[in-house]
């Protein structure tokens, strides 16, 4: 019992931990110490160098733990063997969480995001969200683009100040929220524009794959379509872009 108890305790306690990599990725986390970090794992492999030395300095002035693995290893750790030059680091954030806290909150307004691949419209839209009125973002684990350094980079240090909700997918989510909220979804069909919403105390606003948009299952469990009103024949926008028009509506 005891043991299935610890078993469920360390699960929950994992995730949320985001495991970030790269050797100036990781530099940059431990310099921020607002960042809490449970542990720092190194390829023994690497050969020392003035960056590896100051990460190495900075762990353990901080007092996190370095932990040396092989090349295989680190590589199962990261999740990016080919990219994370023998560093990562495990951050533990708490503005990453489940989406079961969502069910407790009075009032929201989210995006959701669906099948986005591009790294750097992650960050974008990270950045759009922490400086707009959006309270946090809802990101499945499955088919969507990771936490990395190029989403790190393009959220420009704000990844860590809004929160993020993670699930396996959306549509679990969705489907016991939308009794509960307002679910929009972006068309381009749609009669009602994003600047006539009278946008309730709990909101999601979904944002689709870069190329194909939003599935049709998943449309299927939005109460409404919404557009942005475009002129001169223009299609559709970047997904970034959407995100940050969508921020920015006033509450």
């Amino acid at each position: 019992m005891n043991d299935s108890k610890e078993y469920r305790q360390k699960k929950d306690f994992f995730k949320n931990v985001i495991t970030v990599y790269g050797r100036h990725v990781v530099k940059e986390v431990m310099q921020n110490n607002s960042i809490k970090i449970y542990k720092l794992h190194l390829a023994d492999s690497n050969k020392t160098d003035n960056t590896i030395n100051q990460i190495i300095k900075l762990a353990t002035k901080r007092k996190i733990e370095i932990v040396y693995h092989d090349r295989k290893a680190l590589a199962r750790i990261s999740k990016a063997g080919k990219q994370d030059q023998g560093v990562a680091a495990d951050i533990i954030s708490s503005t990453y969480k489940s989406t079961d806290k969502i069910y407790a909150l009075d009032s929201y307004r989210f995006l959701a995001l669906e099948g986005i691949q591009n790294p750097q419209n992650l960050g974008l839209i990270i950045r759009s969200a922490a400086a707009g009125n959006i309270d946090g973002i809802i990101l499945p684990k499955k088919n969507s683009a990771k936490i990395s350094p190029l989403v790190i980079k393009a959220s420009a240090g704000t990844l860590f100040k809004i929160d993020i909700y993670y699930c396996d997918t959306l549509d679990d989510v969705l489907k016991n929220l939308q009794d509960k909220c307002e679910i929009f979804a972006l068309s381009s069909h749609s009669k009602e524009d994003i600047y006539s919403l009278h946008v309730k105390n709990r909101a999601i606003f979904i944002l689709g794959n870069e190329s194909e948009g939003i599935s049709d299952n998943i449309k299927e469990l939005c109460n409404k379509s919404v557009k942005i009103p475009m002129q001169r024949d223009v299609e559709s926008l970047n997904v970034a872009i959407t995100a940050a028009l969508i921020s920015f509506l006033p509450k």
